[in-house]
């Protein structure tokens, strides 16, 4: 039901309520923060499909990316390789294939390097620029591309092979589950919003599998949502309690706002951890690039005198920040549950958001 919580006490049992769902719905979307469980969470859904040489998921996770690594030439520094861990099945059967041309239809949607790959050495080639060698011979001028691009030719070669699944290749025919999480982490977003679309029109175009998108960039999760209206979509924490699922079907599709719901709601239960913050950092963060602010201060602090503004904004910096905020929830002590509301409550008053989202905020307004 459309806004309901859902709580499991570990990871093998959200997969497999991910799994079960799938029977209905042909995609799932999954929006969480970092640090909440999402890669451990696409590698228990992949683990649940496994049996003996049996599997079932093909998936795309900061593992996937693991897959190549780069060997650098330290000798020569001129012969820069990306290298395929060809131990792994997930290259198994692509030297017959014609990976490169199905791979580039993808890559130069977004980049202009082209590239080769010599499946004996398993290693990749990159290069921009085609010049003379010194026997009057085209060669390529070999580079070493930037994180970014590294990045998206990484996601293109999956895609490459999605695609195969998707067609029902008998290389990977045994594919009925794709698992993709955070594919965009090191892109613009420009790209970001050009991977989204590009991988919605590829999945709706096609019923053979069932796919799962975990994500925690809003922007990219937005298109998606946009692009897929029948997709289920849910939204992922975690506390001490275990891993909460909300489904989100209802509510708007630009999850920034829908996270200032979940931070008024909790605000008002008190039950505030100190997670919290960086939320509603990530959230002003996106208001003040909006209106054209340089940082979040400048919408916390709105006159160079305001020393609440000042006090406010060194605590939104000093609680956001932390690892623990994120992998270790703790609950707020009454004195920052206290800051916390203010600031939240400064920071809706000032920038509205559309009222009908924050009923009581009116009636409060109204009576007070």
């Amino acid at each position: 039901m459309a806004g309901s919580i859902q709580t499991f006490p570990d990871l093998d049992a959200l997969a497999q309520h991910l799994r079960d769902r799938l029977q209905e719905k042909k995609v799932i979307l999954l929006f969480a923060y970092n640090g909440t469980g999402k890669t451990r969470l696409s590698m228990a859904f992949k683990n649940l499909g496994k049996g003996g040489d049996q599997r079932d998921t093909l998936y795309f996770n900061a593992f996937t990316e693991d897959l190549f690594t780069w060997d650098n030439d330290l000798e020569n520094d001129s012969e820069w390789v990306l290298r395929m861990n060809t131990a792994s099945r997930f290259f198994a059967g692509l030297a017959e294939l014609e990976m490169e041309s199905r791979i580039r239809s993808f890559l130069h949607r977004y980049a202009d390097f082209e590239f080769d790959i010599n499946y004996k050495e398993g290693t990749i080639r990159f290069w921009r620029e085609i010049k003379k060698n010194k026997n009057g011979e085209d060669e390529p001028v070999l580079i070493k591309v930037s994180r970014g691009e590294e990045n998206i030719f990484i996601w293109c070669f999956f895609l490459a092979i999605a695609q195969l699944a998707i067609e029902g290749q008998e290389a990977y025919d045994w594919v009925k589950f794709i698992y993709i999480d955070d594919p965009i982490s090191s892109l613009d977003d420009n790209n970001a919003i050009a991977v989204a679309a590009h991988l919605a029109l590829m999945l709706k175009k096609q019923d053979r599998v069932r796919v799962v998108i975990s994500s925690h960039h809003s922007l990219f999760f937005n298109v998606l949502c946009n692009e897929m209206k029948k997709a289920q979509r849910y939204f992922l924490s975690q506390d001490q309690n275990g891993y909460h699922l909300r489904d989100t079907s209802d509510t708007p599709r630009f999850y920034h706002v829908a996270m200032l719901r979940q931070l008024y709601d909790a605000a008002r239960s008190g039950e505030l951890y100190t997670y919290h913050f960086t939320i509603l950092r990530s959230i002003m963060e996106k208001t003040a690039t909006f209106h054209g602010y340089n940082k979040v201060g400048d919408i916390i602090k709105r006159e160079p005198d305001d020393e609440d503004g000042t006090l406010h904004y060194r605590y939104v910096q000093l609680l956001s920040h932390g690892n623990y905020s994120l992998f270790e929830p703790v609950e707020m002590m009454e004195e920052n549950k206290h800051i916390f509301r203010k600031i939240l409550n400064d920071f809706m008053n000032n920038y509205r958001f559309n009222p009908e989202l924050f009923p009581e905020v009116e009636e409060q307004e109204a009576t007070g």
